[in-house]
Protein backbone atom coordinates (compact mmCIF):
# COMPACT_ATOMS: atom_id res chain seq x y z
CA UNK A 1 0.00 0.00 0.00
CA UNK A 2 1.43 3.40 -0.94
CA UNK A 3 2.02 6.10 1.63
CA UNK A 4 -0.26 8.38 -0.33
CA UNK A 5 -3.17 5.95 -0.12
CA UNK A 6 -2.44 5.12 3.50
CA UNK A 7 -2.73 8.73 4.55
CA UNK A 8 -5.32 9.96 2.12
CA UNK A 9 -7.74 10.22 5.01
CA UNK A 10 -5.66 12.98 6.58
CA UNK A 11 -7.12 15.69 4.37
CA UNK A 12 -6.73 18.28 7.07
CA UNK A 13 -3.02 17.88 7.43
CA UNK A 14 -1.43 21.26 7.88
CA UNK A 15 0.70 22.36 4.96
CA UNK A 16 4.31 22.70 5.86
CA UNK A 17 6.69 25.04 4.10
CA UNK A 18 10.27 24.43 3.23
CA UNK A 19 12.59 23.63 6.10
CA UNK A 20 14.07 26.75 7.67
CA UNK A 21 17.39 28.16 6.59
CA UNK A 22 20.23 26.48 8.44
CA UNK A 23 19.31 22.90 7.59
CA UNK A 24 21.13 21.58 4.58
CA UNK A 25 19.62 18.82 2.49
CA UNK A 26 22.56 16.67 1.59
CA UNK A 27 24.09 13.34 2.38
CA UNK A 28 25.95 13.10 5.67
CA UNK A 29 29.06 11.98 3.89
CA UNK A 30 29.63 15.26 2.12
CA UNK A 31 27.74 17.81 4.18
CA UNK A 32 29.80 20.77 5.35
CA UNK A 33 30.36 21.31 9.03
CA UNK A 34 28.41 24.08 10.70
CA UNK A 35 31.78 25.69 11.21
CA UNK A 36 34.27 25.00 8.44
CA UNK A 37 35.75 21.56 9.03
CA UNK A 38 38.13 21.57 6.11
CA UNK A 39 40.46 24.12 7.68
CA UNK A 40 41.61 25.12 11.13
CA UNK A 41 38.52 26.40 12.98
CA UNK A 42 37.92 30.11 12.79
CA UNK A 43 37.90 32.13 15.98
CA UNK A 44 34.33 33.13 15.27
CA UNK A 45 33.20 29.52 15.45
CA UNK A 46 33.25 29.56 19.23
CA UNK A 47 31.82 33.01 19.76
CA UNK A 48 28.44 32.29 18.27
CA UNK A 49 25.56 31.63 20.61
CA UNK A 50 24.95 27.89 21.08
CA UNK A 51 22.25 26.39 18.91
CA UNK A 52 19.49 25.29 21.24
CA UNK A 53 17.42 23.65 18.53
CA UNK A 54 17.30 23.01 14.86
CA UNK A 55 15.04 25.56 13.15
CA UNK A 56 11.40 24.63 13.24
CA UNK A 57 9.83 23.49 10.02
CA UNK A 58 6.37 24.39 11.25
CA UNK A 59 4.45 25.24 14.35
CA UNK A 60 3.75 22.23 16.56
CA UNK A 61 0.60 23.78 17.96
CA UNK A 62 -1.61 22.95 15.00
CA UNK A 63 -3.30 19.54 15.17
CA UNK A 64 -2.57 17.76 11.89
CA UNK A 65 -5.76 15.71 11.51
CA UNK A 66 -9.02 17.48 10.70
CA UNK A 67 -11.10 14.47 11.77
CA UNK A 68 -9.91 14.81 15.35
CA UNK A 69 -7.92 11.58 15.36
CA UNK A 70 -4.40 11.66 16.64
CA UNK A 71 -1.62 10.60 14.30
CA UNK A 72 0.14 7.60 15.81
CA UNK A 73 3.92 7.76 15.88
CA UNK A 74 6.03 4.81 16.98
CA UNK A 75 9.35 5.97 18.43
CA UNK A 76 11.89 3.13 18.41
CA UNK A 77 14.43 4.77 20.70
CA UNK A 78 17.83 4.03 22.18
CA UNK A 79 16.89 4.82 25.77
CA UNK A 80 19.27 5.67 28.65
CA UNK A 81 22.72 6.40 27.23
CA UNK A 82 23.91 9.66 28.75
CA UNK A 83 23.04 13.34 28.79
CA UNK A 84 22.93 13.78 25.01
CA UNK A 85 20.48 10.93 24.46
CA UNK A 86 18.31 12.06 27.36
CA UNK A 87 18.05 15.55 25.85
CA UNK A 88 17.35 14.22 22.37
CA UNK A 89 14.61 11.80 23.32
CA UNK A 90 12.99 14.27 25.72
CA UNK A 91 12.94 16.84 22.91
CA UNK A 92 11.16 14.40 20.59
CA UNK A 93 8.62 13.53 23.27
CA UNK A 94 8.03 17.18 24.12
CA UNK A 95 7.39 17.95 20.44
CA UNK A 96 5.12 15.10 19.35
CA UNK A 97 2.40 15.82 21.89
CA UNK A 98 -1.34 15.23 21.88
CA UNK A 99 -1.79 19.00 21.75
CA UNK A 100 0.13 18.94 18.48
CA UNK A 101 -2.13 16.15 17.19
CA UNK A 102 0.09 13.13 17.83
CA UNK A 103 -0.03 9.96 19.88
CA UNK A 104 3.67 9.20 20.42
CA UNK A 105 4.43 5.64 21.49
CA UNK A 106 7.87 5.65 23.09
CA UNK A 107 9.76 2.35 23.00
CA UNK A 108 13.31 2.61 24.39
CA UNK A 109 15.68 -0.31 23.89
CA UNK A 110 16.27 -2.68 26.78
CA UNK A 111 19.90 -2.23 27.84
CA UNK A 112 20.77 -1.02 24.31
CA UNK A 113 19.75 -4.45 22.97
CA UNK A 114 19.06 -4.57 19.23
CA UNK A 115 16.55 -7.41 19.52
CA UNK A 116 14.37 -5.32 21.81
CA UNK A 117 14.38 -2.62 19.13
CA UNK A 118 13.48 -5.10 16.40
CA UNK A 119 10.60 -6.38 18.54
CA UNK A 120 9.33 -2.84 19.19
CA UNK A 121 9.65 -1.90 15.52
CA UNK A 122 7.80 -5.04 14.41
CA UNK A 123 5.07 -4.39 16.97
CA UNK A 124 4.56 -0.88 15.60
CA UNK A 125 4.28 -2.24 12.06
CA UNK A 126 1.75 -4.87 13.15
CA UNK A 127 -0.19 -2.22 15.06
CA UNK A 128 -0.34 -0.06 11.95
CA UNK A 129 1.08 3.18 13.29
CA UNK A 130 1.12 6.10 10.88
CA UNK A 131 4.87 6.74 11.00
CA UNK A 132 7.95 5.36 12.76
CA UNK A 133 10.79 7.43 14.20
CA UNK A 134 13.88 5.29 14.60
CA UNK A 135 17.27 5.61 16.33
CA UNK A 136 19.25 2.38 15.98
CA UNK A 137 21.40 0.92 18.75
CA UNK A 138 23.42 -0.89 16.06
CA UNK A 139 23.79 0.13 12.44
CA UNK A 140 23.53 -3.27 10.72
CA UNK A 141 20.90 -5.99 10.65
CA UNK A 142 17.85 -3.86 9.81
CA UNK A 143 17.04 -4.75 6.20
CA UNK A 144 14.26 -7.26 6.88
CA UNK A 145 12.66 -5.12 9.58
CA UNK A 146 12.67 -1.97 7.45
CA UNK A 147 11.27 -3.89 4.48
CA UNK A 148 8.25 -4.85 6.59
CA UNK A 149 7.49 -1.20 7.24
CA UNK A 150 7.95 -0.37 3.56
CA UNK A 151 5.57 -3.14 2.50
CA UNK A 152 3.02 -1.88 5.02
CA UNK A 153 3.27 1.65 3.63
CA UNK A 154 4.60 3.06 6.90
CA UNK A 155 7.23 5.79 6.45
CA UNK A 156 10.34 5.47 8.59
CA UNK A 157 12.39 8.49 9.63
CA UNK A 158 15.88 7.87 11.00
CA UNK A 159 16.90 10.11 13.88
CA UNK A 160 20.59 10.64 14.66
CA UNK A 161 21.89 7.25 13.54
CA UNK A 162 22.09 5.66 10.13
CA UNK A 163 21.97 2.07 8.94
CA UNK A 164 24.50 -0.19 7.24
CA UNK A 165 24.33 -0.76 4.36
CA UNK A 166 22.77 2.64 3.78
CA UNK A 167 19.75 1.91 1.59
CA UNK A 168 17.62 5.08 1.23
CA UNK A 169 14.83 3.02 -0.33
CA UNK A 170 14.16 1.56 3.12
CA UNK A 171 13.56 4.86 4.89
CA UNK A 172 12.03 8.22 4.08
CA UNK A 173 14.55 10.61 5.60
CA UNK A 174 17.43 10.80 8.06
CA UNK A 175 17.67 13.78 10.42
CA UNK A 176 20.94 14.28 12.29
CA UNK A 177 23.97 16.47 12.75
CA UNK A 178 26.88 15.46 10.52
CA UNK A 179 29.20 13.18 12.51
CA UNK A 180 31.92 13.28 9.89
CA UNK A 181 31.99 17.06 9.70
CA UNK A 182 31.83 17.41 13.49
CA UNK A 183 34.78 15.07 14.04
CA UNK A 184 36.72 16.85 11.29
CA UNK A 185 36.27 20.08 13.23
CA UNK A 186 37.82 18.42 16.28
CA UNK A 187 40.73 17.08 14.23
CA UNK A 188 41.40 20.43 12.60
CA UNK A 189 41.43 22.12 16.00
CA UNK A 190 43.98 19.52 17.17
CA UNK A 191 46.25 20.25 14.22
CA UNK A 192 46.24 23.91 15.18
CA UNK A 193 46.72 23.21 18.88
CA UNK A 194 49.77 21.00 18.25
CA UNK A 195 51.75 22.47 15.34
CA UNK A 196 54.76 20.30 16.31
CA UNK A 197 52.68 17.14 16.61
CA UNK A 198 51.64 15.02 19.59
CA UNK A 199 51.05 11.53 20.92
CA UNK A 200 47.30 10.95 20.98
CA UNK A 201 44.73 8.37 21.99
CA UNK A 202 41.11 7.95 20.89
CA UNK A 203 38.37 6.89 23.31
CA UNK A 204 35.53 5.51 21.21
CA UNK A 205 31.85 4.79 21.65
CA UNK A 206 30.39 1.27 21.32
CA UNK A 207 31.48 -0.85 18.38
CA UNK A 208 28.92 -1.18 15.59
CA UNK A 209 27.26 2.20 16.12
CA UNK A 210 27.09 4.29 12.95
CA UNK A 211 28.06 7.47 14.78
CA UNK A 212 31.25 5.87 16.09
CA UNK A 213 32.25 4.77 12.60
CA UNK A 214 31.52 8.22 11.19
CA UNK A 215 33.43 10.03 13.94
CA UNK A 216 36.43 7.80 13.27
CA UNK A 217 36.08 8.46 9.55
CA UNK A 218 36.07 12.23 9.97
CA UNK A 219 38.99 12.28 12.39
CA UNK A 220 41.09 9.84 10.35
CA UNK A 221 40.49 11.75 7.12
CA UNK A 222 42.29 14.72 8.68
CA UNK A 223 45.05 12.83 10.49
CA UNK A 224 46.01 10.34 7.78
CA UNK A 225 49.53 11.16 6.65
CA UNK A 226 50.23 13.54 9.54
CA UNK A 227 53.58 12.04 10.54
CA UNK A 228 54.11 14.42 13.45
CA UNK A 229 51.18 12.82 15.24
CA UNK A 230 51.59 9.37 16.76
CA UNK A 231 48.45 7.35 17.43
CA UNK A 232 48.95 5.35 20.62
CA UNK A 233 45.75 3.42 20.14
CA UNK A 234 41.97 3.48 20.39
CA UNK A 235 39.57 1.71 22.72
CA UNK A 236 35.87 1.79 23.40
CA UNK A 237 34.56 3.08 26.70
CA UNK A 238 30.88 2.70 25.72
CA UNK A 239 30.05 6.39 26.24
CA UNK A 240 30.81 5.91 29.97
CA UNK A 241 32.75 8.27 32.25
CA UNK A 242 33.82 5.43 34.53
CA UNK A 243 35.00 3.19 31.69
CA UNK A 244 36.86 6.05 30.03
CA UNK A 245 38.64 6.87 33.29
CA UNK A 246 39.78 3.26 33.60
CA UNK A 247 40.84 3.05 29.96
CA UNK A 248 42.87 6.23 30.05
CA UNK A 249 44.50 5.42 33.39
CA UNK A 250 45.93 2.34 31.71
CA UNK A 251 47.02 4.34 28.66
CA UNK A 252 48.88 6.88 30.79
CA UNK A 253 50.66 4.21 32.81
CA UNK A 254 51.68 2.18 29.77
CA UNK A 255 53.08 5.28 28.07
CA UNK A 256 54.80 6.83 31.11
CA UNK A 257 52.33 9.74 30.92
CA UNK A 258 53.71 10.68 27.50
CA UNK A 259 50.31 11.49 26.01
CA UNK A 260 49.47 15.03 24.96
CA UNK A 261 46.09 14.69 23.23
CA UNK A 262 42.87 12.74 23.73
CA UNK A 263 39.99 12.56 21.28
CA UNK A 264 36.96 11.42 23.28
CA UNK A 265 33.98 10.68 21.07
CA UNK A 266 31.50 11.98 23.62
CA UNK A 267 31.52 14.35 26.57
CA UNK A 268 31.11 11.73 29.30
CA UNK A 269 34.19 9.82 28.12
CA UNK A 270 36.15 13.05 27.90
CA UNK A 271 35.27 13.84 31.51
CA UNK A 272 36.48 10.36 32.47
CA UNK A 273 39.79 11.14 30.78
CA UNK A 274 39.99 14.36 32.82
CA UNK A 275 39.68 12.33 36.02
CA UNK A 276 42.41 9.94 34.91
CA UNK A 277 44.75 12.82 34.09
CA UNK A 278 44.19 14.44 37.47
CA UNK A 279 44.74 11.19 39.36
CA UNK A 280 48.02 10.73 37.49
CA UNK A 281 49.19 14.04 38.95
CA UNK A 282 48.95 15.84 35.62
CA UNK A 283 47.01 18.97 34.72
CA UNK A 284 44.19 18.55 32.18
CA UNK A 285 44.22 21.30 29.60
CA UNK A 286 47.96 21.83 30.16
CA UNK A 287 49.77 18.49 30.23
CA UNK A 288 47.03 16.68 28.32
CA UNK A 289 44.51 18.40 26.07
CA UNK A 290 41.16 16.62 25.77
CA UNK A 291 38.63 17.26 23.00
CA UNK A 292 35.08 15.92 23.06
CA UNK A 293 31.87 15.78 21.04
CA UNK A 294 28.30 16.55 22.18
CA UNK A 295 28.27 19.94 23.89
CA UNK A 296 26.48 19.12 27.14
CA UNK A 297 26.43 21.44 30.15
CA UNK A 298 28.95 19.35 32.05
CA UNK A 299 31.41 19.48 29.16
CA UNK A 300 31.01 23.21 28.69
CA UNK A 301 31.55 23.71 32.41
CA UNK A 302 34.74 21.64 32.20
CA UNK A 303 35.88 23.70 29.21
CA UNK A 304 35.05 26.90 31.09
CA UNK A 305 37.18 25.59 33.98
CA UNK A 306 40.06 24.80 31.62
CA UNK A 307 39.87 21.03 32.11
CA UNK A 308 38.66 20.30 28.58
CA UNK A 309 40.30 22.06 25.65
CA UNK A 310 37.72 21.79 22.85
CA UNK A 311 34.06 20.78 22.65
CA UNK A 312 32.21 20.18 19.40
CA UNK A 313 28.45 20.36 19.66
CA UNK A 314 26.34 17.53 18.27
CA UNK A 315 22.99 19.27 18.52
CA UNK A 316 20.28 16.97 19.98
CA UNK A 317 17.37 19.39 19.72
CA UNK A 318 15.75 18.67 16.37
CA UNK A 319 12.24 17.63 17.39
CA UNK A 320 10.62 20.50 15.48
CA UNK A 321 12.54 19.52 12.37
CA UNK A 322 11.30 15.95 12.70
CA UNK A 323 7.76 17.24 13.21
CA UNK A 324 7.91 19.24 10.01
CA UNK A 325 9.21 16.24 8.06
CA UNK A 326 6.47 13.99 9.43
CA UNK A 327 3.77 16.48 8.45
CA UNK A 328 5.13 16.81 4.94
CA UNK A 329 5.41 13.05 4.48
CA UNK A 330 1.87 12.42 5.68
CA UNK A 331 0.62 15.16 3.37
CA UNK A 332 2.15 13.28 0.46
CA UNK A 333 4.91 15.83 -0.09
CA UNK A 334 8.49 14.95 -0.94
CA UNK A 335 11.18 15.40 1.68
CA UNK A 336 14.95 15.27 1.44
CA UNK A 337 16.53 11.92 2.18
CA UNK A 338 19.09 13.55 4.49
CA UNK A 339 18.65 16.66 6.62
CA UNK A 340 21.69 17.95 8.49
CA UNK A 341 21.13 19.59 11.86
CA UNK A 342 23.48 22.56 12.37
CA UNK A 343 25.97 22.38 15.23
CA UNK A 344 28.73 24.67 16.49
CA UNK A 345 32.07 24.37 18.30
CA UNK A 346 33.61 25.82 21.47
CA UNK A 347 37.37 26.36 21.54
CA UNK A 348 37.94 28.47 24.65
CA UNK A 349 36.83 28.84 28.27
CA UNK A 350 35.25 32.19 27.39
CA UNK A 351 33.11 30.65 24.65
CA UNK A 352 31.90 27.93 27.01
CA UNK A 353 31.15 30.39 29.81
CA UNK A 354 29.09 32.51 27.43
CA UNK A 355 27.00 29.52 26.34
CA UNK A 356 26.38 27.97 29.75
CA UNK A 357 23.58 30.25 31.05
CA UNK A 358 21.23 29.27 28.22
CA UNK A 359 22.35 25.68 27.68
CA UNK A 360 19.37 23.33 27.68
CA UNK A 361 21.12 20.01 28.13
Amino acid sequence: MSIGKRFGRMIGLATVGALAVGLSACSSSDAPAANSSSAAPAASSSSAAPSSAAPAASSSSAAPAANGKLITVGFVAVGPEGAWRKANEANIQDTFTKEAGFDLKYAPATNLDQKSQIDAFTSFVDEGVDVILFSATESSGWEATLKRAKEAGIPVILLDRGITPDDPSLYTSKIAPDNIAVSKSVANWALGAFPEGANYFTIEGPAGVSGVNERNQGWNSVFDGKDKFKKLGAQTANWSTEEAKSVFETVLKSNNNNVQLVFAQNDEMGLGAVQAVEEAGLVPGVDVKIATIDGTKNALQALSDGKLSFVAEYNPLFGETALGVVKKVLAGEKVDSAIVVPSITFDSPAAAAKALPTRKY
